[in-house]
């Protein structure tokens, strides 16, 4: 089987053995295998709090209560910790990873809430605000939390759970007063001073549930620093810049993207409590200092951005104004966590002349895939591996392509091929907490992580077809990804948002199906659909059912469950 290198050759002369992931040479594997074993012991690990006396006073996050500062939230944070180990009676201040589950609001009291909970050796169990009781009380439960922390003002929906559960609750004060914490009656100081971080349990982070019921997530502090270093290398991360923090609190995007990162290099974020258009477009076009460098978001959000522009930046003085200062003071803004959208991409480009950085993660593997800081960005790529990850694409149990931060090898002729993407590296998670069997099965046996994604490698960059389960439909012998689909019918002039799913079909297998949100006023069938749609793409990916939704259902970050779709409209 003939290989073609790209970018460069992986030089080796041993022989070559078959795994289950491809065809790889000897001196591949055991050179892998000495990198993953090395890799954590060579590097010192240890969690961000350990960073924030290095920075001082300098400011940390600044939220609606006002400025904090990292030697603040540091000595709340270990007096907080000490109260947890008071109230579950732990002498020796380490909890050896019980679980700590924590509700909290998006400010400062959510770090010193998790800074918290590794302080005296526990994993932080971060929940959502906006979750259900029931959904509340089964991360509680399925976690097996040892103890709740309720942010303000969340103690109402955490207490009863609390005494239902039959655990201890502690209520933090508001975030204006946390250092209070400090100031109360302290407990006993932990008597063990905590080290050998690598493999620690540092938090369960529990996944969306658009393909089941939501999982934890195990990451250790080796897999979180692993994370948050190759985005510090390859995404330019100083103690100079300052983050425009508006996403959920629950989700490796807007935990490690945009909180831990620029914690662990000493720079500033900027909290809000929630997304709202108008006040995020004041902050990154407010002189007041410190001035936003770098903003991140899910589609959906910049979706909004635009609306909001186009409904009150009519005049050409003021869309110059906005498109000068993003361009002078905004180094970086990056789009994640679904699909972009390229009429959202474009207009984003006109509005503010940032190219937005697309790139590919998951909360098992955190990011994986970006494109480049600085360099051409392919729109609809997610670009190529990041800093100690490899990906593979697998087809019919052969690898047709690797690629490191450094090379990629692809098998000649295959390239632009569909399959599995795997991925392996440090930054992978260690298992689904208290599923050995789902833990197994998402694993190669030689330690590739099956995304369960639907991937391609072409111009030098990967692209993410969909959901191998969901996205990619088959019909009439065709398999059809819908994503690519899905970017053909936003640009429709009516369009606003859409899902495009696979219905059961006795004759096609499955149907293509486009459910799709219009513009305020406007109507559309779907002949009129199809006839548009001849235009634009090919004829066995037009859509043969058209639904039209006043509201296209998306969870908090941006995506779409669409095994609920289906079931919606297609139940049988």
């Amino acid at each position: 089987m003939l290989y073609v290198s790209v970018a460069a050759v992986w030089r080796s002369s041993h022989s070559c053995v078959h795994c289950r992931s491809g065809i790889w040479s000897l001196g591949d594997v055991a050179r892998r295998a000495f990198t993953s074993s090395v890799l954590r012991t060579r590097q010192e690990v240890s969690p961000v709090f350990s960073k924030a006396l290095d920075y001082g006073e300098k400011v940390a996050i600044i939220d609606h209560s006002g400025e904090h500062s990292y030697s603040s939230l540091y000595n709340t944070s270990r007096s907080l910790a000490g109260h947890i180990s008071q109230a579950l009676a732990c002498e020796s201040g380490d909890l050896q990873g019980k679980r700590i589950s924590f509700l909290c609001a998006n400010d400062a009291s959510y770090t010193v809430a998790q800074w918290a909970a590794w302080m005296c050796g526990g994993m932080a169990v971060p929940l959502y605000r906006k979750h259900p009781p029931a959904e509340l009380e089964y991360i509680i439960s399925d976690s097996q939390s040892s103890l709740l922390l309720a942010g303000q003002p969340y103690g109402e929906a955490l207490e009863p759970l609390a005494q239902k559960l039959g655990l201890p609750c502690l209520h933090l004060p508001p975030t204006s007063s946390l250092d209070s914490l400090q100031a109360a009656e302290p407990p006993a100081q932990p008597t063990k001073t905590l080290s050998d971080w690598a493999e620690r349990p540092a938090m369960l982070v529990y996944t969306s549930g658009t393909t089941g019921r939501p999982k934890g997530v195990l990451h250790t502090h080796s897999t979180l620093q692993a994370m948050v270093q190759g985005l510090v290398s390859e995404w330019g991360w100083s103690r100079d810049d300052v983050i425009l923090h508006t996403l959920p609190l629950h989700h490796v995007h807007g935990i490690v993207n945009k909180l831990l990162c620029p914690l662990w290099v000493g720079a500033t974020c900027i909290m809000l409590p929630d997304f709202d258009a108008k006040k995020v477009w004041e902050r990154l076009l407010s002189s007041k200092t410190p001035v936003v460098s770098v903003f991140m978001a899910v589609p959906t959000i910049y979706s909004k951005l635009i609306q909001h522009y186009e409904q009150h930046f009519t005049t050409p003085r003021v869309q110059d104004f906005i498109r000068a200062v993003c361009k002078e003071k905004i180094r970086l803004m990056v789009s994640g966590s679904a699909a972009l959208p390229q009429p959202v991409l474009r207009r984003w480009k006109e509005i503010t002349s940032h190219v937005l950085l697309e790139r590919y993660g998951m909360t098992e593997i955190g990011m994986a895939l970006s494109n480049p800081l600085n360099g051409p960005r392919i729109p609809g790529a997610v670009g190529t591996p990041l800093p100690g990850v490899e990906v593979c694409i697998v087809m019919n149990d052969t690898t047709i392509v690797r690629s490191t931060n450094k090379e990629t090898q692809v098998i000649a002729g295959l390239e632009g091929r569909a399959g599995e993407l795997m991925v392996r590296g440090s930054s992978v998670f260690q298992k689904y907490w208290n599923r050995p069997q789902e833990t197994a099965e998402s694993f190669t046996e030689d330690g590739w992580f099956k995304t369960g994604d639907t991937a391609t490698y072409k111009d030098g960059v990967y692209w993410i077809m969909g959901r191998t389960s969901v996205d990619i439909i088959k019909s009439g012998g065709y398999k059809i990804s819908a994503l690519e689909v899905e970017r053909h019918l936003v640009a429709h002039p009516d369009i606003t948002d859409v899902a495009v799913i696979g219905a059961r079909d006795a004759t096609w297998g499955q149907k293509v199906v486009a459910v799709v949100q219009l513009q305020k006023g406007k109507t559309l069938t779907l002949p009129e659909l199809k006839a548009w749609a001849r235009e634009h793409m090919a004829p066995y990916t037009i859509p043969m059912d058209l639904i039209v939704v006043k509201d296209m259902p998306r969870n908090q970050m941006g995506k779409v469950n669409k095994k609920d779709l289906l079931h919606q409209f297609f139940p049988s």
